[in-house]
């Protein structure tokens, strides 16, 4: 899912947002970075999936690709980090292309954020709408019902604001220590043993499967972006513990999804679970295989169907949010119509909301509710606005007279459009691309007719912090 897609991270941390020190800050930071990597920590849920299915069933190239996902998840990251050094009070890649390149830059990363919050939202209601199915295989009938039936209560949800943002914090708790349980139960069990075969013929050499297969995989990296841009609703704070809140949040991220995303995989190796049935995903055959059809399989199907929701509420919040924030105000021009900012009495911008409904709705019934049909067209979007924060801080590093940092950078950057050229190659996820152009280039005009108002590349902070 980039850009933050928990625009509710700091709502969820207000009942604890003080200035005090012990405690109540370590709760304060528990709220926030739990929520805000709720998203990341979902994509778990079909990444891994996605690998495999690229691969052809091959297990046995399954962990090196998913390896290479992970450490170029690093790699990003590493990025995020600078930026959070850099713009503490938020922003993320709308706010240093814009100041590395000009302000006319920035509608780029914005239209890919705008993209990215659409099928943030509809890729995890239609990933909820499957582990629900695989718990209650006689709902399959239903997957679009179903599907659109979430996501309605999803946005109907944000009709109420921020309020119980806290769960999201709980709700990524709860899954990551469910996996964990799951994870043990599955390597220290003699007895579990999947049905699948561990190799198949992948169609190429291994090298080359693996070069065409990772860069499908790379959705993991949806919602790195998020704590470099949520650390704006962090407003109780000074700059100095915004960069520890954003710091530590990337940190943790690294750490709970490259960890969980590493064991499933090798996890799904060990108990031979290749591609799934129509009616399942491959998460849900490896909980099924290490811990039976009783209650722990149970609760990691609703913990990871909650996650997704609550990854999906994310966007609904965040997305609306950017729309909100682009329309302006009466003392500050604006590039999107006004009716897009009225809100209701919970401060909802609730036509951008009905907005992001539309289209979210419009996709899951396009991909007839399969999260994997849309996948390939995730990862692009995101991509598009990782390439443009890597050459910002590319091109930083280079003014600031730091060749070594300059030369990590722009190796990032290589490899970020290496994956997402490979992406495009594949046909249809040029979509994605050309909806990411088209929504910039509208937004640019429109700030061109609006006499280019000031303060554009702030954006993003200003819709996070509001």
């Amino acid at each position: 899912m980039t850009l933050s897609k928990s625009a509710a991270a700091a709502a969820a941390a207000q009942p604890f947002a003080v200035r005090g020190r012990g405690p109540r800050r370590s709760v304060l930071f528990f709220a926030f970075a739990f929520a805000v990597i709720a998203d990341p920590v979902s994509s778990v849920a079909y990444a891994i999936e996605a690998a495999l299915r690229a691969l052809h069933g091959d297990l046995a190239l399954l962990l090196p690709t998913m390896s290479l996902v992970v450490g170029l998840v690093v790699v990003v990251t590493a990025n995020y980090w600078q930026l959070v050094r850099r713009f503490p009070k938020g922003g993320g890649a709308a706010a240093a292309a814009g100041r590395a390149f000009g302000p006319r830059w920035t509608f780029l990363p914005i239209g890919a954020l705008v993209v990215d919050f659409v099928l943030t939202i509809g890729i995890s209601i239609a990933a909820a709408a499957s582990a629900v199915i695989a718990l209650f295989p006689a709902l399959a009938p239903w997957r679009v019902p179903l599907a659109l039936v979430l996501l309605l209560v999803v946005a109907g949800l944000t009709w109420f604001g921020h309020g119980g943002r806290l769960l999201f914090a709980f709700m990524t708790v709860a899954f990551v220590v469910i996996s964990v349980a799951v994870l043990v139960l599955g390597f220290t069990s003699p007895d579990t043993a999947g049905h699948a075969a561990a190799t198949r013929d992948p169609g190429h050499s291994a090298v080359l499967a693996v070069v065409l297969a990772f860069p499908v995989a790379m959705a993991l990296a949806t919602g790195i972006e998020a704590p470099s841009t949520a650390i704006a609703q962090l407003g109780q704070l000074d700059d100095t513990h915004r960069r520890r809140f954003g710091r530590g949040t990337l940190a943790l991220l690294v750490v709970i999804v490259g960890g969980l995303t590493l064991a499933l995989t090798a996890l799904s190796v060990r108990l031979h679970i290749g591609i799934p049935g129509a009616d399942s995903t491959q998460i849900a055959d490896i909980a099924h295989a290490a811990a039976g059809p009783g209650w722990l399989y149970g609760a990691f199907q609703l913990t990871s169907s909650l996650l997704l929701l609550a990854a999906a509420s994310s966007s609904f919040q965040a997305g609306p949010g950017l729309l909100k924030a682009l329309s302006g105000t009466d003392e500050r021009p604006g590039v999107l119509p006004p009716v897009l900012g009225r809100t209701n009495r919970h401060h909802t911008p609730y036509w951008s909301v009905v907005v992001h409904l539309g289209a979210a709705a419009l996709i899951i019934v396009a991909a007839a509710g399969q999260e994997q049909e849309l996948v390939l067209f995730y990862a692009v979007a995101v991509f598009v606005s990782f390439l443009v924060g890597l050459l910002a801080m590319t091109r930083f590093a280079r003014r600031e007279g730091k060749p070594t940092l300059a030369w990590i950078n722009g190796t990032a950057a290589a490899a970020v459009a290496f994956t997402l050229a490979v992406n495009l190659l594949r046909g249809w996820p040029v979509l994605s691309l050309a909806a990411t152009l088209l929504i910039a280039a509208g937004l640019y005009a429109r700030w061109t007719r609006a006499g280019r108002p000031s303060g554009i590349e702030d954006v993003e902070a200003r819709a996070e912090a509001d």
